[in-house]
């Protein structure tokens, strides 16, 4: 009798990579960072399980707005008190905060429950070429031919 196969802590195994996102677009950045975030991209993707390997994105201020998504596209979050809506555009968000953008995009793509907010805590995004997860020995990972 067969049985279907389903991770556990004890036989996961966990990678570390290096994505740049100079002149990718932020949609197909996000999608492709996020399967592997979720482990999807393993044989041993297990839905319910935390398979995923941690990501290291450099480079954030580099991302393709393509379109007009860099004036049109709007970002917004409110307090919870009366005139407490504050809403900012794409690309003044990747001019001030380019990290937040990818963030934010990735986030998204993730699953809204706790198991979702443990893949997100992989996620770690520079602004610059520089990072500092030397000590993790990252691999590069070139998404151009994955996308």
């Amino acid at each position: 009798m067969r049985t279907t196969f389903m991770a556990n802590e004890s036989n996961i195994e966990r990678k570390w990579y290096v994505v740049d996102a100079t002149d990718i677009p932020l949609g197909r950045l996000s999608a492709v960072v996020a399967s592997i975030l979720r482990g999807k991209n393993k044989p041993t993707y297990t839905p319910h399980v935390d398979t995923g390997d941690n990501v290291i994105v450099v480079n954030a201020e580099k991302i393709k707005l393509t379109g007009n998504k860099a004036s049109d596209k709007i970002y917004s979050r409110h307090s919870g008190f009366p005139g407490g809506l504050k809403q900012v555009s794409a690309g003044t968000l990747r001019a001030e905060k380019p990290e937040r953008l990818i963030e934010l995009s990735i986030k998204g793509m993730l699953p809204h429950n706790s198991l979702g907010s443990t893949q997100f805590r992989k996620l770690h995004v520079y602004a610059g070429p520089e990072h500092k997860n030397q000590a993790q020995q990252p691999e590069t990972l070139d998404i151009t031919n994955l996308i």
